[in-house]
Protein backbone atom coordinates (compact mmCIF):
# COMPACT_ATOMS: atom_id res chain seq x y z
CA UNK A 1 0.00 0.00 0.00
CA UNK A 2 1.17 3.50 -1.14
CA UNK A 3 0.89 5.97 1.47
CA UNK A 4 1.83 9.89 1.12
CA UNK A 5 1.75 12.29 4.78
CA UNK A 6 0.40 15.31 4.33
CA UNK A 7 1.29 18.10 7.23
CA UNK A 8 -1.20 20.82 7.30
CA UNK A 9 0.05 24.63 7.86
CA UNK A 10 1.90 23.94 10.89
CA UNK A 11 3.53 27.26 10.68
CA UNK A 12 4.85 29.35 13.12
CA UNK A 13 1.72 31.72 13.25
CA UNK A 14 -0.44 28.90 13.95
CA UNK A 15 1.47 26.83 16.26
CA UNK A 16 2.94 29.53 18.92
CA UNK A 17 1.40 32.51 20.96
CA UNK A 18 3.15 34.96 19.38
CA UNK A 19 1.83 33.94 16.27
CA UNK A 20 -1.08 36.28 14.59
CA UNK A 21 -3.79 33.39 14.17
CA UNK A 22 -2.43 31.29 17.82
CA UNK A 23 -4.55 28.57 17.79
CA UNK A 24 -4.70 27.88 21.82
CA UNK A 25 -2.34 24.91 22.71
CA UNK A 26 -1.32 24.31 18.99
CA UNK A 27 2.28 24.32 20.61
CA UNK A 28 1.81 21.21 22.34
CA UNK A 29 1.64 19.07 19.40
CA UNK A 30 5.12 20.28 18.04
CA UNK A 31 5.95 16.65 19.19
CA UNK A 32 3.80 15.08 17.80
CA UNK A 33 3.80 16.73 14.30
CA UNK A 34 7.52 16.48 14.48
CA UNK A 35 7.36 12.54 15.43
CA UNK A 36 4.99 12.29 12.15
CA UNK A 37 7.59 13.95 9.90
CA UNK A 38 10.56 12.06 10.89
CA UNK A 39 8.61 8.69 10.66
CA UNK A 40 7.52 9.37 7.12
CA UNK A 41 10.98 10.44 6.18
CA UNK A 42 12.93 7.63 8.21
CA UNK A 43 10.32 5.62 6.24
CA UNK A 44 11.07 6.73 2.51
CA UNK A 45 7.17 8.02 2.61
CA UNK A 46 6.47 10.98 0.57
CA UNK A 47 6.18 14.01 3.09
CA UNK A 48 3.80 17.17 1.64
CA UNK A 49 3.69 20.00 3.84
CA UNK A 50 1.34 22.63 2.93
CA UNK A 51 2.47 26.51 3.79
CA UNK A 52 0.74 29.80 3.80
CA UNK A 53 2.54 31.89 1.35
CA UNK A 54 0.65 35.28 1.25
CA UNK A 55 1.65 38.72 0.45
CA UNK A 56 1.58 41.59 2.46
CA UNK A 57 -1.96 42.55 1.25
CA UNK A 58 -3.55 39.23 0.32
CA UNK A 59 -6.91 39.23 -0.78
CA UNK A 60 -7.34 36.21 2.05
CA UNK A 61 -6.79 38.93 4.81
CA UNK A 62 -10.19 40.55 4.39
CA UNK A 63 -11.51 37.32 5.74
CA UNK A 64 -8.75 36.61 8.04
CA UNK A 65 -5.82 38.26 9.98
CA UNK A 66 -2.60 38.82 7.91
CA UNK A 67 -0.77 35.59 8.80
CA UNK A 68 2.04 34.01 7.05
CA UNK A 69 3.36 36.90 5.37
CA UNK A 70 6.07 35.82 3.08
CA UNK A 71 9.50 36.84 4.55
CA UNK A 72 8.11 36.97 7.91
CA UNK A 73 8.68 34.47 10.92
CA UNK A 74 5.88 33.93 11.20
CA UNK A 75 5.28 31.57 7.87
CA UNK A 76 7.83 29.84 8.79
CA UNK A 77 7.52 25.79 10.06
CA UNK A 78 9.27 25.33 13.45
CA UNK A 79 13.10 23.81 12.27
CA UNK A 80 12.06 20.32 14.37
CA UNK A 81 9.27 20.13 11.79
CA UNK A 82 11.89 20.28 8.75
CA UNK A 83 13.64 17.08 6.71
CA UNK A 84 16.77 17.79 5.46
CA UNK A 85 15.89 16.91 2.35
CA UNK A 86 13.23 19.11 1.06
CA UNK A 87 12.33 20.82 -1.89
CA UNK A 88 9.58 24.22 -2.13
CA UNK A 89 6.63 24.07 -4.92
CA UNK A 90 5.88 27.91 -5.68
CA UNK A 91 2.44 29.28 -5.65
CA UNK A 92 3.02 30.07 -9.64
CA UNK A 93 2.00 26.82 -11.34
CA UNK A 94 4.94 25.09 -12.81
CA UNK A 95 6.54 22.08 -12.87
CA UNK A 96 8.66 21.29 -10.28
CA UNK A 97 11.53 19.26 -9.45
CA UNK A 98 10.49 16.69 -6.31
CA UNK A 99 13.01 13.17 -6.96
CA UNK A 100 15.24 12.64 -3.82
CA UNK A 101 12.83 15.16 -1.78
CA UNK A 102 12.04 13.50 1.97
CA UNK A 103 9.67 16.59 2.55
CA UNK A 104 7.79 19.23 -0.39
CA UNK A 105 6.79 22.46 1.03
CA UNK A 106 3.63 22.99 -1.07
CA UNK A 107 3.15 26.81 -0.98
CA UNK A 108 -0.63 28.00 -0.90
CA UNK A 109 -2.48 31.75 -0.79
CA UNK A 110 -6.10 30.07 -0.29
CA UNK A 111 -7.24 28.28 2.63
CA UNK A 112 -8.17 25.41 0.67
CA UNK A 113 -4.81 23.67 -0.74
CA UNK A 114 -6.37 21.48 -3.52
CA UNK A 115 -7.16 25.46 -5.08
CA UNK A 116 -3.31 25.39 -5.34
CA UNK A 117 -2.63 25.26 -8.81
CA UNK A 118 0.30 22.60 -8.25
CA UNK A 119 -2.06 20.92 -5.87
CA UNK A 120 -3.18 18.19 -8.38
CA UNK A 121 -0.11 17.89 -10.70
CA UNK A 122 1.22 16.85 -7.59
CA UNK A 123 -0.43 14.50 -6.56
CA UNK A 124 -0.54 12.87 -9.93
CA UNK A 125 2.88 12.54 -9.64
CA UNK A 126 2.67 10.74 -6.39
CA UNK A 127 -0.62 8.13 -6.44
CA UNK A 128 -1.25 6.60 -3.43
CA UNK A 129 -3.76 4.29 -2.19
CA UNK A 130 -3.54 5.77 1.43
CA UNK A 131 -2.98 9.25 3.52
CA UNK A 132 -2.06 10.58 6.49
CA UNK A 133 -3.42 13.69 6.97
CA UNK A 134 -2.82 15.75 10.21
CA UNK A 135 -1.78 19.64 10.95
CA UNK A 136 -3.21 22.07 13.74
CA UNK A 137 -7.45 22.32 13.11
CA UNK A 138 -9.88 20.21 12.25
CA UNK A 139 -11.97 23.15 10.90
CA UNK A 140 -10.91 26.80 10.63
CA UNK A 141 -14.27 28.93 11.06
CA UNK A 142 -14.69 28.91 14.72
CA UNK A 143 -12.71 26.36 16.36
CA UNK A 144 -15.22 25.03 18.50
CA UNK A 145 -15.42 21.52 19.64
CA UNK A 146 -18.40 21.07 18.57
CA UNK A 147 -17.58 22.21 15.04
CA UNK A 148 -14.75 20.00 15.36
CA UNK A 149 -16.37 17.09 16.13
CA UNK A 150 -18.88 17.72 13.36
CA UNK A 151 -16.00 17.78 10.94
CA UNK A 152 -14.37 14.65 11.82
CA UNK A 153 -18.08 12.51 11.93
CA UNK A 154 -18.37 13.81 8.30
CA UNK A 155 -14.66 12.45 7.85
CA UNK A 156 -15.07 9.14 9.06
CA UNK A 157 -18.95 9.14 7.32
CA UNK A 158 -16.72 9.41 4.04
CA UNK A 159 -14.70 6.43 4.28
CA UNK A 160 -11.94 8.14 6.77
CA UNK A 161 -10.34 6.95 9.61
CA UNK A 162 -9.30 9.08 12.84
CA UNK A 163 -5.67 7.30 14.48
CA UNK A 164 -3.24 8.53 16.92
CA UNK A 165 0.46 9.30 16.24
CA UNK A 166 1.56 5.99 18.41
CA UNK A 167 -0.42 4.05 16.02
CA UNK A 168 0.56 5.80 12.75
CA UNK A 169 4.35 5.46 14.20
CA UNK A 170 3.75 2.14 15.83
CA UNK A 171 3.89 3.01 19.11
Amino acid sequence: MKTIFFDIDTQIDFLFPAGSLYVPGAERLVPALSRLNHYAGAHGIPLVSSMCAHTEDDPEFRQWPAHCVVGTTGQLKPAELLLEKRVSIGVAAGDYAIDGAQQILLEKQQLDITASPNFRPLIARLPADRYVVYGVVTEYETLSVRDSAATLGEFASRGGRLTTTAEVCGR
